[in-house]
């Protein structure tokens, strides 16, 4: 066997690194070729075959620039959807699993120079939803897809809460209650009466199984019904003692539920008002009032400061609930009616509560009272 043989452990390394990923400036995009190391990159770059390559892009630089940048944009972003399925992700973990292959477009032949740039234009084109946290930036894929969009609407409707379909059926229950009182007539209700002065007596008739059982006469000067002489017309049960209808049953059934249901730990939510209490950011945020654009990992909020413009990130514990004068309007941030739109109708300073109206969703018109202040915020307008 030779000196420098097929078989030989130096060729079989060769190979080896020859097939794994190698450094990525060592790497010629317009002629494809992964050099080992910074000699042979110069090598390859003195050659006639690569510079026959260089006169072909001096020719039309912008067409092969172009077509370099759609290839690595097309590539990537494909990665996001079929890898994370519109998870958020790190960029730059999104980055390391597509350049693992070795047949990659690689970002110096595009006309973006770093990750963070081609990000950023990610997130201007609205192809993706990008931010910047302290561990860098992060991705996550918007799926325009029309097929996409009609699964997302159909989960959003098979997610429908118990509680939403119980007061639907409720509301429909009521109505066809009403349509029915209507096509019979009003009822009116009269009191018992009868005739002080007759001897006969009260006979209840009873199914045949039971048998009929005759009721013994009502004396007439009983001291419990005697009122200055007067003996009272009026006998019998209250009338809560009366057995409650269907309708009033499911009421009551759905009240309770909503009064048993807890809440949540977290209260954030976008487009409200909040006021940021958090002393160490300084004079410019202390005691700010700013409207959340954005809420992340449940507790967090991107706010802008009303006032200035800024805008900065923020845990709910830095932040705290604002309440707007008497009918403007507010939302729901907690309890039975989350997520609701209420107009707010009264202050109660002394139980640090708040009345409201609903003027949104299936509860529309309907007043809550008594609404923590941490519950309720205002909600933001552009008037």
């Amino acid at each position: 066997m030779g000196k420098h043989g097929f078989l030989t452990p130096k060729a079989i390394g060769n190979r080896i690194k020859a097939k794994g990923l190698q450094k990525l400036k060592f790497y010629c995009q317009m002629c494809q070729k992964q050099c080992r190391d910074e000699n042979g990159f110069k090598c390859h770059t003195m050659s006639e075959s690569h510079q026959r390559q260089l006169l072909l892009f001096a020719d039309n630089s912008d067409s092969y620039l172009d077509q370099f940048s759609l290839e690595f944009k097309d590539e990537y972003v494909g990665l996001l959807k079929r890898r994370f399925n519109g998870r958020r992700v790190n960029a730059n973990h999104a980055y390391q699993e597509y350049i693992a292959d070795r047949d990659h477009v690689h970002m110096n032949s595009t006309q973006w120079e770093t990750l963070t740039e081609f990000v950023k234009w990610l997130g201007r084109e609205g192809i993706v939803k990008a931010d910047e946290t302290e561990k860098g930036w992060f991705v996550t894929y918007i799926d325009r897809d029309p097929e996409a969009i009609a699964r997302a609407e159909k989960k959003n409707k098979m997610a429908a809460t118990d509680e939403e379909r119980q007061e639907r059926l409720l509301i429909e229950q009521m109505e066809r209650a009403k349509a029915r009182a209507t096509d019979d007539g009003p009822s009116v209700s009269t009191v018992l009466q009868r005739d002080e002065e007759s001897e006969e007596k009260v006979v209840f008739a009873m199914p045949k199984s039971i048998g009929a059982k005759k009721v013994e006469p009502v004396v007439k000067n009983n001291a419990l019904q005697v009122d200055n002489g007067k003996v009272s017309k009026f006998s019998g049960k209250k009338k809560s003692d009366k057995k409650r209808s269907a309708i009033e049953e499911l009421m009551a059934e759905n009240e309770a539920g909503k009064k048993r249901k807890k809440k949540k730990d977290s209260w954030l939510a976008e487009n409200i008002v909040v006021k940021i209490v958090a002393k160490e950011l300084g004079k410019d945020f202390y005691k700010s009032k700013g409207v959340v654009e954005e809420v992340f990992d449940t507790y967090g909020a991107k706010v802008k400061v009303i006032k200035t413009g800024k805008k900065v990130k923020l845990d709910q514990s830095h932040l705290e609930t604002v309440i707007p004068q008497v009918g403007r309007k507010v939302l729901v941030l907690n309890g039975a009616y989350e997520g609701s739109q209420a107009i707010l109708d009264k202050l109660n300073v002394e139980e640090f509560t708040v009345n409201v109206t609903i003027s949104s969703g299936v509860c529309k018109g309907r007043t809550v009272t008594d609404i923590p202040y941490e519950d309720v915020s205002k909600l933001h307008t552009n008037d």
